[in-house]
């Protein structure tokens, strides 16, 4: 008899504790609270950083040599194709965009060598930033004096050879349609009036730069590895090396001596943009007034002011279609790479 109250208190008990268990919340248990989804707590994301002075410019050098890239293979079989060849390489040569552009490009390929630039933040920390920037701003060659220069002053002159030599192969496929065309009945119609198309070339490098996805790519982080604007761009890689003209850079490279040199002058012009984008001296507009000063190069911009000239003169001579072929091989293409690879006043 004890025993069955026994067993009968401990079902009881029992079934007590399942039914309070049962009530009480398991805390290992999913609950509809906990089952879902846990706020996730929103930061806010920084705000994407303006491209700098010197990053919007190479971004147009980069543009213009996708425009290069893109006129190896361009259509050249009516004279709209010829046309729109010229305005897109015309749409560069205004005034100082391309020399701006060339030059702030040359200095990212020279700010990839670390340390040249560690070199100028020492000097930066002994005397003060604004010695520093001082120095590199009122004398160019000075930059060229850091030790560590010499390789960073190699890469841009590389650089500047390769880039210069992919816009000759482009001018001599244009020279080489000249020829071409010839023997097509459009390309020898007579041109007539003139007006409209020395209209369009009197406003080059006026209108905005249109500013592509790719070449958008390229200013986001594509120009970060050093490379030569022109081999940036997918299209020009398939150009076997052995096909494309055999080009001598004509830009020279004297480090040591204190004598006049215009290409010293020039590269040291290149790596003081790129030390001065360097140099944390707590006044960015200081930085860039003077890195707009030196985003110049007298003897380039007055070899471009040529080749606008003579590009309009040769269009406004010519007669028949193929001779503007000509006139884009010989001006709007071989006289720049010669602007850009050449010292020569």
């Amino acid at each position: 008899m004890l025993t069955t109250v026994l067993a009968i208190g401990a079902l009881s008990l029992g079934m007590g504790l399942s039914v309070q268990d049962a009530a009480a919340p398991d805390p290992a248990a999913p609950t509809a609270d906990a089952a879902a989804p846990a706020p996730v707590l929103q930061l806010d994301q920084p705000a994407q950083r303006e491209p700098s002075l010197v990053e919007r410019s190479a971004g147009e050098y980069a543009a213009y040599h996708s425009v290069i890239a893109d006129l190896h293979s361009a259509p050249i079989a009516s004279g709209q194709d010829l046309d729109d060849a010229m305005n897109r390489l015309t749409a560069f040569y205004g005034e100082e965009r391309l020399v701006r552009a060339w030059i702030a490009y040359a200095a990212i390929i020279a700010a990839r060598h670390p340390e040249y630039l560690d070199e100028v933040r020492e000097l930066a920390d002994y005397y003060g930033p604004e010695a520093a920037m001082t120095g590199l701003m009122y004398d160019p060659t000075y930059a060229t004096s850091f030790a560590s220069s010499e390789e960073a002053q190699a890469s841009v002159v590389e650089a500047m050879a390769a880039d210069s030599a992919e816009i000759m192969d482009v001018s001599v496929r244009y020279r080489a349609a000249a020829y071409d065309l010839q023997s097509e009945r459009w390309a020898n119609r007579s041109h007539g009036d003139r007006t409209d198309r020395l209209a369009e070339l009197s406003h080059m490098g006026s209108a905005p730069i249109d500013m592509t996805d790719e070449v958008l790519m390229t200013l986001s982080g594509g120009f970060d590895q050093g490379l030569p604007a022109s081999a940036l761009f997918d299209r020009i890689e398939s150009v076997p090396l052995s096909d494309r003209p055999s080009v001598a850079p004509q830009l020279t490279l004297t480090v040591g001596e204190a004598a006049p040199d215009p290409d010293r002058e020039r590269i040291g012009r290149i790596l003081s943009v790129a030390a001065l984008q360097s140099l944390n001296n707590g006044d960015p507009a200081r930085t860039d007034q003077v890195v707009e000063a030196l985003l110049s190069d007298p003897v380039v911009e007055r070899c471009l002011a040529w080749v606008r000239l003579d590009l309009q003169q040769c269009v406004a001579a010519g007669h028949f279609m193929y001779e503007d072929s000509f006139c884009i091989a010989e001006h709007a293409l071989m006289d720049v790479s010669r602007c850009l690879g050449s010292s020569a006043n």
